[in-house]
């Protein structure tokens, strides 16, 4: 797959999902679009694991010296 930015492949899987919601496409269209949106969703889960790697929390000591700290969504860090 070329390489595309995070945010044109949630518009076309956003499109996607309403085609095959709407019921108007034949069996062979469905699979097709439904092989393509999986694909995008495997890019997008990628891309989204990526940079949560990259994010990091820059907190500051009472020394003022600065200390990276890995992010935490809400959730937690996934081993819940």
């Amino acid at each position: 797959m070329e390489e595309k930015k995070f945010e044109t492949a949630m518009e076309r899987l956003e499109s996607i999902v309403q085609s095959l919601e709407s019921g108007d496409l034949s069996l062979d269209e469905s699979l097709k679009v439904f092989e393509e949106g999986m694909q995008l969703v495997r890019f997008c889960t990628k891309k989204l694991d990526e940079a949560e790697r990259k994010v990091s929390i820059l907190m500051k000591e009472s020394s003022g010296k600065l200390v990276q700290q890995p992010f935490e969504t809400e959730q937690g860090n996934g081993d819940e």
